[in-house]
């Protein structure tokens, strides 16, 4: 069974066939549920983040968040992540938050007063917390 590859001068010998299971590495086992408590424990440990220009914001017009708010708008993130969002509109005890979903980041804030009549681009979702 030597046949001959056109354009290749070698003629090529038939191998033994070999058992393909055997060449493989074996995978370690991996216990039901893994994937879930790893996901979790990298949701508990991260961060929200304010961007520069949201922290002028918060600053110019004396939006203050306590950890309470911080926890709430972490909470309102996540449930934002769990549906695949990117940009998300937040809206929480009359403030408007634009954050960046997947970098965890606050991109801009928006208070009440100046809430109104505002159009708001380049979201793909809103989370209303009220």
């Amino acid at each position: 069974m030597t046949d001959k590859v056109p354009g290749l001068r070698i003629p090529i010998s038939p191998q033994p066939v070999r058992d393909r299971q055997a060449a493989r590495p074996a995978r370690e086992q991996v216990r039901e549920g893994a994937f879930q408590e790893i996901l979790q424990q990298e949701l508990e440990t991260s961060q929200l983040k304010f961007s520069g220009h949201a922290q002028a914001r918060l600053r110019l017009r004396n939006v203050e968040l306590g950890p309470e708010e911080i926890a709430k708008l972490e909470a309102a993130v996540e449930k934002a992540a769990a549906k695949g969002a990117r940009e998300s509109l937040i809206v929480m005890e009359g403030n408007v938050f634009v954050v960046s979903v997947k970098n965890r980041t606050v991109i801009t804030v928006v208070d009440r007063a100046s809430a109104k009549e505002n159009v708001f681009t380049q979201i793909d979702s809103a989370v209303l917390t009220d």
